[in-house]
């Protein structure tokens, strides 16, 4: 079900891991961020918009994770945007054969594997590497692209609006999930940090990729993730809310923060 969060901007939750979908309503249709995530889902999300008299006109993925990349045939066939390096590493899954064989066999224990539509899974158009805004008809919805969680990541800033659509960064319930294959993945993570300070007067409402929508949190969303990745590059194991004491049914976020832990200590 769409639930407002701001004027003209909804937002669907999916019961898979609290991952929003972010609907900004235009002059003709509706921008629709990071749509997911289930087959159920997607057909009530465009039932939803069916009733508000709204189509979809654009859409956007974050960045180039299989549960960003999602879409359904009753969503329409309006054209879907990454940034340049997210398309081009979505390129790169799709030139694998196999790779939604993949995505069903890492989704098998998760009891979702055959309630994921992957039809029309990473059917994006990669925007200009210089591309600043959205091209649509709407609200203007700026870039915040960075390299932080994964390649071609981007932030969406809904001006007028005073949203910002975050991705998979400053989540009351995940914590900082790194690209570790990256050269730099503690530097990447906080240059985005600063990137998004630089815009917080601008923010009232953050929506996470997964999580709970934080209205006026947003400076306090950024600081607990920059106290998280400084804990990481010194080695410290930190205080996190997220790890030490986390909301029942994300104790598993203990394991991610576990595994990159171990995996930065040759790093550090």
């Amino acid at each position: 079900m769409l639930k407002q969060i701001a004027d003209g901007v909804l937002v669907h939750e999916s019961e898979f891991v609290q991952s929003n979908a972010v609907v900004v309503q235009g002059g003709s249709g509706v921008l629709l961020v990071d749509a997911g995530l289930l087959d159920s889902e997607l057909t009530c999300l465009a039932h939803d918009l069916g009733d508000l008299g709204q189509t979809v006109v654009a859409g956007f993925s974050t960045h180039p994770d299989w549960d960003h990349l999602i879409w359904h045939a009753e969503l329409g066939t309006a054209p879907r945007y990454g940034t340049a390096r997210c398309a081009a590493a979505v390129a790169e899954q799709l030139a694998d054969p196999d790779i939604k064989t993949k995505i069903i066999d890492h989704l098998e224990s998760t009891g979702i594997a055959d309630q994921v539509p992957l039809d029309l899974y990473g059917l994006i158009t990669g925007l200009p590497a210089d591309a600043a805004r959205v091209p649509w008809d709407g609200p203007d919805a700026r870039i915040i692209e960075h390299r932080a969680h994964a390649p071609g990541h981007a932030a969406l800033l809904i001006g007028v609006r005073r949203v910002l659509v975050a991705g998979d960064m400053l989540s009351d319930v995940l914590v900082p999930m790194l690209d570790l294959e990256s050269a730099d993945p503690i530097g990447d993570y906080l240059t985005a940090l600063d990137l998004f300070e630089e815009v917080a007067d601008d923010v009232d409402v953050v929506v996470p990729g997964h999580g709970s929508v934080g209205v006026g949190e947003v400076r306090e969303r950024i600081a607990l993730d920059r106290a998280y990745v400084l804990a990481l590059r010194a080695g410290d194991l930190p205080g996190d809310p997220r790890v030490s004491s986390p909301q029942p049914g994300w104790e598993w976020v203990g394991d991610i923060h576990d595994g990159q832990f171990e995996r930065l200590k040759d790093r550090r």
